[in-house]
């Protein structure tokens, strides 16, 4: 039976475990959880543990974060955007970035996926295809990568990185868990945000598990079904309508307000009319504030980055058509850590090569 990962339980979880797997040591699971997690640490000999103890809980219990293999920083008027490279058990890499919130805060954009099969026409990531889930305990890692072995102060956290995190959802739901739970990491829930392509069962299931204070936000990017259709093949097997219904019933308390991204692609989805059309789509929606993104162009390009006119030409449509709106200040796309920019679709032959070597 493999270790089972501290980091991937929470405090309560941990003790269960220990109390059924441990012959003795099993008492001192609630210092092991928060040395590990808060600390960044898996050393039961610190806490005064015999020898037999401490042998016992590391024969059932690992605490493994992955390799740093590459960091780069992007400068900006609001702070340093930093984007980390992870190198995970498998060889395969995963990133994550810090972002600068202004007045020193920083928000910790963490993947969900090595890759992703949403296969969206403007992001990286999508182009890698999927290459594996992350598990609980490697998207937790991201995080106590970057407290404790990067130094990094995090506020916030966003399920914005790499991969769809709906789409991982026991693993994803599982990491809610250990990133809110009071005895460990302890992270208020309306400091978590989730980003979704519109994944309409997981967005039934989020509302399902009852956590009424995480934020939520979807990537909609054209609001008429063949262009968006055409961009994110999601909509292919759940149209806006689908989609709508299921943010409609989504209002997990009173104050909720629904992100709603748009990434603008000059020349695809900048028109008056696609404006209109997304003040028909968030109607129904109750609070939403849309979040207009200049599209970052990647390794294949699929048009250019729109100009800061077109950018505001497109926030005034939307305001004449009574939505609120704001305008993501791009951040690290020099070190392509910027929305949409994650990846590197290179590894999905490198793997493919590597699988026909061991055959």
């Amino acid at each position: 039976m493999p270790k089972r990962a501290i980091h991937g339980l929470t405090n309560d979880e941990l003790m269960e475990d220990a109390r059924r797997s441990l012959p003795r040591g099993h008492g001192f699971a609630r210092r092991v959880h928060r040395m590990a997690v808060l600390e960044g640490r898996f050393e039961p000999e610190a806490l005064g543990l015999g020898a037999a103890a401490c042998r016992a809980w590391r024969s059932e219990f690992s605490f493994e974060l992955p390799e740093v293999v590459a960091l780069e920083t992007d400068d900006g008027p609001q702070g340093t955007t930093s984007k980390v490279v992870l190198r995970l058990y498998d060889g395969l890499e995963v990133e994550a970035v810090r972002i600068p919130m202004g007045r020193n805060r920083y928000t910790l954009c963490v993947s969900s996926q090595v890759g992703c099969k949403m296969g969206c026409g403007f992001c990286e990531t999508g182009r890698m295809g999927l290459l594996r889930h992350l598990s609980t305990s490697e998207i937790i890692s991201q995080l106590l990568v970057a407290k404790h072995r990067l130094g990094w102060p995090v506020r916030n956290i966003v399920f914005m990185g790499m991969g769809e995190a709906l789409d991982n959802a026991d693993n994803f739901f599982r990491a809610l868990r250990v990133l809110n739970d009071p005895g460990g990491l302890a992270i208020a829930q309306e400091r978590i945000t989730i980003c979704t392509v519109g994944h309409v069962q997981g967005i039934e299931r989020l509302h399902q598990e009852g956590m009424k204070r995480l934020n939520l936000s979807i990537s909609l990017n054209a609001a008429v079904d063949s262009l968006r259709s055409e961009l994110m093949p999601i909509n292919r097997r759940s149209d806006l309508r689908t989609l709508q219904r299921a943010l409609a019933c989504y209002r997990p308390r009173k104050n909720f307000a629904l992100g709603v991204n748009y990434c603008l692609l000059p020349g695809l989805n900048d028109t008056r009319a696609d404006a209109r059309a997304i003040a028909d789509f968030c109607k129904p929606l109750g609070r939403v504030l849309v979040n207009v993104i200049a599209y970052n162009p990647g390794s294949i390009p699929i048009t250019r980055a729109p100009s800061e006119y077109e950018v505001e030409q497109f926030i005034g449509w939307l305001r004449e058509e009574g939505l609120p709106v704001r305008q993501r200040v791009t951040k690290g796309r020099s070190v392509m850590a910027a929305c949409g920019q994650l990846g590197n679709p290179s590894a999905r032959v490198d793997r493919r090569s590597l699988r026909t070597l061991r055959v």
